[in-house]
This record gives structure tokens, sequence and C-alpha cells, in this order.
């Protein structure tokens, strides 16, 4: 019967050869997180971040609201709109459209007017702040962005006001059509701004060599 080390130690004294007991590392090098590893798993995150912008970009614009004209009469849906509208078109798409039709926009607005922008922002807020190392610049790139998220999403909300309204309000109305046009030059503008970020990107490792 094998002796216990403790048994060992009693007969043998300090010559007594007790096995030692080695606990496996904790950490294993071959998971260690690198550069280049975290590098990649950013690059997948905006492939995917991209691909979805695209879909949700056509899907909201070049399908569903262009679908919606069919319960206009042909009017396109403010959203389309990229000049803005006025009180006067308003009360054209009021007047054609029923409140199953204004619903249906609603409900767009509420699911890919939502989904669009709020993905589209994400991505592109890990583009800049993955490509501009300095941090004035970064937050002056993320600003397009964010200001493209949050007045995409208000125009959405203003837009469903004047409809729902008796009446076309010339003030609500400018709101609604400030807002369009302002969300689609920050759009223009946030992609210009992804695109000044991927070229600083591609000339770090020139100016680190």
């Amino acid at each position: 019967m094998a002796k216990t080390p403790a048994q060992r130690i009693k007969k043998h004294g300090s010559k007594a050869a007790v096995p030692q007991h080695h606990l496996p590392p904790v950490v294993n090098p071959t998971t260690a997180r690198t550069p280049e590893k975290a590098q990649n798993n950013s690059n997948l995150i905006l492939i995917a971040g991209v691909v979805a912008s695209l879909f949700l970009f056509w899907y909201l614009h070049l399908l569903t609201l262009e679908q919606l004209r069919d319960l206009s009469t042909g009017l396109a849906m403010p959203d389309s709109l990229i000049g803005g509208f006025d009180a006067a078109y308003i009360s054209q798409l009021q007047a054609v459209m029923d409140d199953d039709a204004r619903g249906q926009l609603n409900y767009v607005h509420k699911t890919a007017g939502t989904l669009f922008p709020l993905i589209f922002g994400f991505t592109w807020l890990l583009l800049i702040g993955t490509n501009v190392a300095r941090k004035a610049l970064r937050w002056a790139l993320w600003s397009l962005p964010l200001l493209f998220v949050v007045v995409r999403l208000w125009g959405n909300a203003a837009i469903d006001g004047v409809l729902a309204s008796g009446t076309a309000d010339p003030g609500q109305v400018a709101l609604a059509s400030g807002l369009t046009v302002a969300g689609w030059v920050l759009l223009v503008l946030s992609l210009l701004a992804g695109a000044a970020a991927v070229v600083l990107g591609a000339r770090k490792p020139k100016a680190a060599s």
C-alpha cells in the first residue's frame, strides 16, 4: 500500500521524496489577444455593419417607401424628398392617405426607419474610431453620424406628426422638411467622413515605418 506524503516524511525525515503536484497554467498562451486579432475582429464587425447598412438603405428607400406610393396615388413619401417639401405637398398626402396608409408609414419608421440610422451610425462610429488616432479629429468626424442618427429619428417622428394632424401646420411642416433635408445632408457628410477615416487609416503604417 502506497504511503502518504505525511507518512514518508515521518519515516524518512527531510530525505523523504514527496511527489510534487503542479497545477496547469490558468492562461492558455494560444488564446492571447493580439493587436492583429483585435483588428481582424473589428474588420469583421465593420464588414457586417456596412452590409447591413446597405441592405437597410435599399429596403427602406428603394423598396418599401417606393411601394407606399401605391397608397398615395403615386406621391412620394416625405422621407424620399431630398429637397424637402411644403405645406401644400403635405396637404396632398393627407387628402389621399387614409389611416391605414399613414399607419403603414409609421410602422416603417418604427422598424427599418429606426434600424437603418442606428446600424449605420454604429458602423460609422466604429469605422472612424479604428482608423483615426487623433482624438480631436476623431470626435469631429464622430459628430456627423451621431447627428445623422438624432436628426433622422427626429425627422421620422416629425413626418408622422404632420401627416396625422388634421391640417398641415406650416411650422410643423417646416420642421419636418428641415429635418428631412438635414438628414440627407448628414448622411452624405457621414459617408465622406468614413472615406476620410479609411484614407487616414491606410496612411498609418507608412507613417510608423
